[in-house]
Formats: C-alpha cells, structure tokens, sequence
C-alpha cells in the first residue's frame, strides 16, 4: 500500500481511512448545537475518504448539502513522542475537532493540512470530529469542473464535499521533520534539499544519504537549530560523462535515488524515507528540454474521475493502473485538468516514468475573494508538488476561466501574470504556463486549444513556423487571442487541447463531444490522423489529446469511463510513438517501444 505521503514516510501509521459517523447539517446548526460533541447526530456511516455524492461512500446522494460532519473513534498511545493528524483533502473548508478540542481549520479543497493534536488526547478510545463546508453554488470557491447545478451539463461533473483524500496520523519526536522539498541539476550533477524541521528549536544533527540501489551515491550531516535546513549534496557518479545516463531520470527510463534522512536531537531521533529523480526541465529554441536535450511531450488530458467514487480514486491499485494505462496507449505525460491530483498518483508517475502538467481548479468569478483564494490555494499545490520529477509544468489558469474578460480587463490580466510570477517565485525550476489553451499574458510555453475535426486544419495551421506565426497572431482556432502581448522569441508552441473523439450519439443520449465517428474502425483513423498531422509540424514542441477516458457525458475517451479501450490500444500506441518533425533524428519512438516492453 502506497504511503499516502510517498515523499516523506516512517514505516509506522494510524490509517484513519474506513467507516465514520456521518450527518448532513443543511441547516447549519451543529456548531451552535455542539455536534463536536456529541455522538447521537450522526445517524449514518460514510467510507472515507470516498466523497458523499459516490456510490463508493456508502451514501451516493448528490444533491446539495453545503454542510457535513464525520465522526469516528481510534485509539493511540504515543508514548513519549507527539501524535500527527493528516488529512489529504477536504473540500472546502475545514474544521477538526479531537475528543471536543478545536484542533485545525483549513481553507482549500484540493490541499493537505496538519495538526498536532498531543494536547488533546484522552485516555483510551479518541474522538475525531470533522466539519466540511463546501457551498455548491459558489462561483469564487476554486472547484475545478464540480458542477455547480444540481445535475451535471455540458463538461462539468458532480461535486465532490468534504473528506476526499486519506486519512491518518503519525507518532514523532518533539523535534522532527516536517516537510522536504528536492531541487536537482543535471548540469551541476547535484542534490539540493529543502528540509521543514517541527519542534523546539534546539541543536539537533541532521544526516542525509542517497543510494541507488546498494550503491551510496551521496551523503551529508549538517547542525541545525532552527526551524528548516538546506543542503547541496555532490553526486560524484553524476560527473563522469559515460555514467550519467544510468543516474538520470526519463519516462523511458524513470530512475529514482532512495534517500534516507535521520534527525537526531539529543537522545531523540526522527528516520524518515524518501526519493529523488535527477532530471531538469526548461525551455530552449522554441523546444521543451529534458535533461539539457530537446523532448517532445505527447501527453494525454487526465481528469481523474470514475464512476464509482468520483474525484477520489476507488483505491491505490486504481491510481497505479491509471499511469500503467497512459503509459501503454504510447503517451509520455499526462496534463492533470481542473484536479490536485492526490499525491499517490505522483508517486507513480515518479516511479513508472510519466511527464504531468499540474494545474489548479478553477474559480468562476473575478473578485478580490476569488483572487485571495486563488493565489492562497495555489502556493499549497505547488509547495506540496514541486519535489516530484514528474511535474514539469505548472498551469495555474484554464482558458481564461474565472478571468473571462481578461482580454479587456486589466486586472484579470494582472492576475494571470501575477500567477506566473507567483509560481516562478516558489519553484524557478519549471516552466509556468499562464492560461493554457488561449489568452497568454506572459508563459514559458504557448499552449493552444484546438478542436479541428480533421487533419487537413490542424496541417494548415501548423505545418511549420510560418503557417504557426499566422496562428499566433491572429484571432486563434477558437476565436479567442492566443497571446495578449508580443511573442517571446523561443518561447515552445504545444498544442495542449485537441481531438475530443465521441462516437455517434444515440437518440436522446446524455452527450457533450467535439467531433463524431460512428464505429471504432473510423475512430481508430481519425485519431491517427489527427495526431499524425500534429508530429508531422516542424514548428509545434508537443500535444494533449483530449481525453483519456469518459467522464460522465463527456463521452470523449479513448477509454470509457470503467476504463476499458474503445479501440485497438495498439493503435493509438502506434500512432503516438511515431517520430516528430520537430526534433530531428528523434530516438524517442525506439525508446518508448523498449520502456514498455520491460
């Protein structure tokens, strides 16, 4: 079972995930009631951390309720040490009671959040209590494509309300370490860490080694007092040119280092594990670069959503197979849309090679409140990310939703450069797209959205540079400016929106699509002709098919929303390992044929 923080792990937890009390507080009275207190409101049993709207719940009522409440009993026994409480993700607003003691609150429905909760512990059984608004109709709460009508239209899907990601708690030291955060450079052949220390802030020796396999490729002890620690480690092994390869990490050959990190205080010492992949990411000649090298991304929009428990992945299994997947239809990256996707899933990306994009939700008003909650909310997401060698970009704004006048308003256009330099300001390691698919104020890389339902427009529009300067200086193939200022020379045009196959709908069929074929045999041809025209440009840096599964009725997978193919997975394989223009003498389509058949 993958930890349900993989980045930062001590082999001993409290899984707090399963059956909890539950109540629906529609009338918003169990504050001033004293819910947090007492057991009889809670009249029914949910199964966290799957959403009271799934089927998975045990509840399945979609319907609006702004307000929730969980309860559940567990037993702990720390010792001498302290007793952590995590929740993943608890959309949107939090409040956590322990034994009737406000212990947290939490603003954020996509983020992680913490508490120490040692000074409310009782004798024998515990008493968590959880308190969940989430308003359903609120247009400055960032909720991504969770409906805000009582059923689910166009593109957009059910809510998902309050507890949605794992729940536990950990026992450690007084001093310990809270959070990590690894930066690498290929070029340096170096290790940078980021170490968040918890605690008393008295002397204390924090080692740190890193291995591959056996072999010991780095350590380092440093004496720390304060509230965080920095270290460079030197990877020696990283600066032998003939050797550098086997350290690196690829989708194709995603390699990771373990690293152990050992925090002693006295006679006290917090061990905890973790990773690292050493690969750098950039922009270079109008190509995203991996590892110093031109790399054509060929991602696939990932929603993260089923049938059964929504937002919530039905388990650790289904989030392994979900990379297993992507991997096998011959894609290199996934562009995660309109979700924080729960840290497990990075895990695997980590681990079994995939590229992502990370994007937050989106709000659907402008206001200095939707800003506050915007900018707030993101900074969490990319504190929380940026360790991962996964996630390569970062995409704060989605077609200028919750900034739709932003090409005649200057403050929705302060706000989507303000992002850009907000993210470059925590993370100066990756490139920031500003608001993909149209609209840019100021990105690393141009992302375009584009719906042609033939290959013969998407060829003329970016057959080569002119044909792509022609596209980026005009009124864009949706009707919206792609870019709000001049064009930053060098700067990689993707077109990270495309496709959108459906078949056919039948009479009276709940539907939403971008294009129709009408048997597997003709979708199976317009996907590879669609993505043909795409590699045969000279001038784009890389794609986004849209999508890889159904999400409701948004029936536009090249899975169905169980996650069964609709055609010939070695088709689809087939035609995404096809070499690209862009990049001559491109090695990538061997390469990926010998990664998936290891």
């Amino acid at each position: 079972m993958t930890h349900p923080r993989p980045q930062l792990t001590r082999p001993d937890r409290i899984d707090l995930c399963g059956s909890w009390g539950f109540a629906y507080d529609d009338n918003d009275e169990g504050l001033d009631a004293g819910w947090f207190e007492r057991a009889e409101p809670f009249d029914r049993t949910i199964v966290v951390p799957f959403p009271p709207e799934s089927k998975a719940s045990g509840i399945g009522d979609t319907g609006y309720h702004p307000v929730v409440w969980y309860r559940r009993t567990f037993r702990a026994d720390p010792g001498e040490g302290r007793l952590v409480l995590h929740l993943g993700a608890v959309d949107y607003r939090a409040r956590v009671w322990l034994n009737g003691r406000l212990v947290a609150t939490h603003e954020g429905g996509h983020t992680p959040f913490h508490a120490d909760v040692t000074a409310a512990l009782g004798t024998g059984e515990q008493v968590l209590v959880v308190r969940a608004e989430d308003s359903p109709t609120d247009p400055e709460q960032p909720r991504g494509k969770q409906d805000w009508r009582p059923e689910p239209h166009t593109i957009w899907y059910h809510r998902t309300t309050g507890i949605w990601q794992p729940v536990w708690a950990e026992t450690v030291p007084a001093r310990h370490i809270r959070a990590l955060r690894w930066t690498t450079s290929v070029a340096r052949g170096q290790v940078e860490l980021d170490a968040e220390l918890a605690g008393p802030a008295v002397a204390a020796r924090l080692e740190v080694r890193l291995r591959l396999g056996e072999e010991t490729l780095a350590e380092q002890s440093v004496s720390v007092r304060g509230g965080g620690a920095r270290l460079v480690l030197d990877l020696p092994a990283a600066h032998h040119g003939q050797d550098l390869d086997r350290l690196l990490w690829t989708p194709e050959r995603p390699t990771l280092l373990d690293a152990e990190l050992t925090l002693a205080t006295g006679d006290e010492v917090d061990t905890v594990a973790s990773y690292v992949g050493l690969r750098e990411v950039g922009v270079r000649d109008g190509r995203f670069t991996l590892n110093g090298r031109p790399y054509f991304p060929r991602m696939v929009l990932e929603q993260g959503y089923w049938p059964s428990s929504h937002l919530a992945a039905p388990g650790d299994d289904a989030l392994r197979r979900e990379v297993e997947l992507i991997k096998s239809l011959g894609f290199n990256g996934a562009r995660l849309h309109q979700k924080v996707e729960d840290p497990r899933f990075l895990h695997w990306c980590d681990r079994l090679g995939l590229l992502v994009w990370d994007e937050m939700p989106a709000a659907y008003a402008f206001s200095p409140t939707s800003v506050a909650r915007l900018c707030a909310e993101w900074a969490e997401v990319v504190r929380r990310d940026a360790g991962h060698p996964c996630v390569v970009a970062w995409v704060p704004l989605n077609e200028s939703w919750g900034v739709q006048d932003i090409r005649a308003t200057p403050a929705q256009r302060d706000l989507a450069s303000a992002l850009y330099h907000l993210t470059r300001a925590l993370d100066p390691t990756r490139p920031v797209i500003s608001n993909d698919g149209w609209e840019h104020t100021v990105s690393d890389i141009y992302g375009v959205h584009d719906y042609a339902p033939t290959a013969p427009g998407l060829a003329e529009r970016y057959r080569d540079e002119a044909a792509l300067a022609d596209v980026l200086a005009g009124a864009g193939p949706a009707g919206r400016q792609i870019l709000l200022g001049p064009r930053v020379p060098g700067t990689p045009v993707m077109v990270t929106e495309f496709g959108g196959l459906s078949y056919t709908p039948k009479a009276g069929e709940k539907w939403h699509g971008y294009a129709t074929l009408p048997d597997a045999q003709a979708l199976a041809r317009r996907y590879a002709e669609l993505t043909g025209a795409l590699l045969e440009s000279t001038a784009l840096a890389g794609f986004c098919y849209t999508q890889l599964t159904d999400t409701l009725q948004e029936s536009n997978g090249l899975l169905t929303a169980e996650r069964e193919p609709k055609i010939d997975p070695a088709v689809i394989r087939a035609a995404n390992l096809r070499p690209s223009a862009a990049i001559p003498g491109e090695e990538l389509a061997q390469a990926y044929r010998e990664a998936l058949d290891r």
